[in-house]
């Protein structure tokens, strides 16, 4: 957290002499996760995510984009729809923090100077690091428990509507999936030291596991009026 501390302090010290228009904010909404465990229906918040948002609007269509989330994802094969799960019983919970860096861009040009109110879809990709814990199935139980953290990186896919909320607020809704290079947000399949006990892994083990984000920002804008026309 801290590293991505001084990255937001660097970068708003690099281009404040061009003093373009950013925003900062906060972000609260639903996590869900897609694995092994639990109901397999994409969009499906179950737990609370929060967080907070900065970015560079750099042109009418184009802004980079930071954020830091937090968020639980957790999954019950009770709450399944398939009847095999159900039967099997396990259940989870895990916590996730991300640091996510990419480009948003939007569908119709977004100008906050225009002096009326503007609106546009836009899109989000880039890269995430997140951090969670590394859990695993106890042998004869069926109870998943932690051994270890553990980081690896995701690719965001993210689609949302964000629009002009007075001079200075801009909401966004937006949908967010995130595939990720890890198998074991759920104990499924677990690394390091347990990777070669075959008898610990459960569920399709050559499929990696996703999360996904649907939410709400709300974010403050500050900085001269920017010139896109250099760009």
């Amino acid at each position: 957290m801290k590293y991505f501390a001084a990255l937001l302090i660097a970068v708003i010290s690099v281009f404040s002499a061009k003093a373009q228009t950013y925003e900062i904010g906060g972000y609260i909404g639903g996590a869900n996760y897609i694995g092994d465990i639990g109901k397999t229906n994409y969009i499906s918040p179950n737990d609370v995510v929060v967080g907070g948002v900065f970015k560079w609007n750099r042109s009418e269509r184009h802004a980079f984009r930071a954020s830091v989330l937090v968020a639980g994802i957790s999954g019950n094969d009770v709450d399944s729809e398939e009847s095999r799960r159900q039967q099997r019983g396990y259940s989870f919970k895990n916590t996730i923090t991300e640091l996510s860096l990419g480009l948003e861009y939007t569908f119709w040009e977004f100008n906050m100077y225009r002096g009326q109110p503007v609106s546009t879809p836009y899109l989000y990709t880039g890269l995430t690091y997140f951090r969670y814990n590394a859990q695993f199935k106890r042998p004869a139980t069926d109870i998943i428990v932690e051994y270890d953290k553990a980081g690896t990186v995701a690719i965001p896919m993210v689609v949302g509507f964000k629009t002009t909320v007075g001079t200075k607020l801009v909401l966004g809704l937006e949908i967010g999936a995130r595939y990720t290079f890890t198998d074991n947000l759920d104990g499924s399949n677990p690394t390091g030291d347990l990777a070669d006990d075959a008898s610990l892994k459960f569920g399709n083990t050559n499929s990696d596991d996703w999360y996904v984000f649907t939410g709400a920002t709300l974010t403050f804008t500050f900085g001269r009026k920017p010139c896109y026309c250099n760009f």
